[in-house]
């Protein structure tokens, strides 16, 4: 994240800063917030994305999303080498769950 930075004035409830500035030190705690709110924000934009997906394409089943998970975390029968060859996209998870289905 770059750009100028300005102050804030936020309110939290006293215990979470508290626990906060002990993980942090006097000196991080704006560092901690600050990517704690990007994260979040980038949460909500994936969130969007999903959500405007599944308008156009229609819901993703949950076993589309579980082989999804799997070639993440390399869990497939399928190599490394031959995922890296042959990538599948989002429209190609979606057609083999609904040729699943019929």
């Amino acid at each position: 994240m770059s750009g100028t930075t300005r102050k804030y004035s936020i309110s939290m409830p006293e215990e979470l800063a508290e626990t906060v500035r002990a993980h942090t030190g006097p000196g991080g705690f704006s560092a901690f917030v600050t990517e704690a709110v990007a994260r979040h924000m980038e949460r909500m934009r994936l969130r969007e994305l999903i959500e405007q997906a599944e308008a156009d394409h229609g819901p993703v089943s949950r076993q589309a999303v579980e082989e999804a998970r799997a070639l993440l975390r390399n869990d497939a029968a399928d190599s490394a080498a031959d995922v890296y060859e042959s990538p599948a996209t989002a429209d190609d998870v979606r057609h083999a769950d609904t040729k699943a289905a019929a």
